[in-house]
């Protein structure tokens, strides 16, 4: 996944969850936030961030935040539409762990929700549901960096389909080099902890799905 007509900016603050203030060339700019998360480790003041500039002259932001320098890792994808679009890149590759795909759906309903992707391989049918994770502890990632029951809720739904008969999935892409595994973040969510131990012995399998990130550019290795 590569980003066009980006640029280098200096974090200042946040307002909210999808605003924040940003120096570029000296000019202090309003931009949207591409991410929901906390990222509190990483929106920090003075922090190296990467921008893409929007297309629509008629935004009232010019510039989306996308990426931010930490300096014991480097550069942090922080797009959350980002991890599906990689999903997606992965599976039409060739390069991923399923073979002979016929069918690859995004937003498949299952129950009450949408799964991120259903696929069929010969008699295999798959969901996929895909996680960003841009939280790092020590080199090991965790997930989510702030409460969600839309994760929990989407862990039922594996776990119902699992007992149904299909083969599911969670995929955590992990949007930060250096870093290979995924926990979940209990401290933050012991909920999600809880609901992916049943989902796992429901039989939902999961995915570490490790990045190599450029300020411009992501890609799952």
């Amino acid at each position: 996944m590569i980003y066009s007509n980006t640029v280098k900016g200096i974090f200042i603050s946040r307002h909210n969850r999808f605003i924040a203030q940003v120096m570029i060339d000296g000019t202090e700019e309003t931009v949207h936030v591409k991410n929901t998360g906390r990222c509190k480790e990483l929106l920090i003041p003075g922090a190296d961030v990467v921008l893409a500039k929007s297309d629509n002259p008629g935004r009232k932001t010019k510039y989306d935040l996308t990426a931010v320098y930490k300096k014991s890792l480097g550069w942090v994808n922080i797009d959350s539409q980002a991890p599906n679009v990689l999903v997606k890149e992965w599976l039409e590759s060739g390069r991923s762990v399923f073979r002979d795909i016929s069918l690859i759906k995004p937003e498949c309903k299952f129950g009450n929700s949408r799964v991120d992707f259903y696929l069929e391989c010969g008699s295999r049918k798959i969901f996929i549901e895909v996680k960003g994770c841009t939280l790092e502890i020590e080199g090991r990632g965790y997930f989510p960096d702030a409460p969600t029951e839309r994760g929990v809720k989407h862990l039922r739904e594996l776990a119902e389909a699992a007992k149904e008969g299909y083969e599911c999935y969670i995929a955590f892409v992990i949007a930060m080099p250096k870093v290979t595994e995924v926990y979940p973040n209990i401290n933050t969510h012991p909920e999600f902890g809880t609901a992916l131990e049943e989902a796992k012995t429901a039989g939902v399998n999961v995915l570490c799905l490790p990045c190599e990130v450029e300020p411009d550019r992501i890609s799952i290795i």
